[in-house]
């Protein structure tokens, strides 16, 4: 993916991560029933989404995140 593309992804995944975290905090209708949404869960894989296209971020930005080492 281009870096542009890569930033509106990230964006996305960032404002889903967001929205759900915001949703996943509020307090429980009894009244309206459980929630049909597990909005922790999407949470929790949209940070992890974002935690990746950071990394392909910085990849694209020219530096080695391999955990290999520098190579010479």
């Amino acid at each position: 993916m281009s870096f542009s593309v890569t930033l509106a992804v990230f964006a996305a995944f960032l404002g889903m991560a967001v929205f759900s975290g915001w949703r996943g905090a509020r307090p429980p209708d009894l009244a309206r029933g459980p929630r049909m949404v597990p909005w922790r869960s999407l949470m929790l894989l949209s940070v992890v989404a974002c935690i990746f296209l950071i990394t392909h971020l910085i990849n694209l930005a020219g530096f080695d995140t391999s955990a290999a080492g520098p190579r010479f």
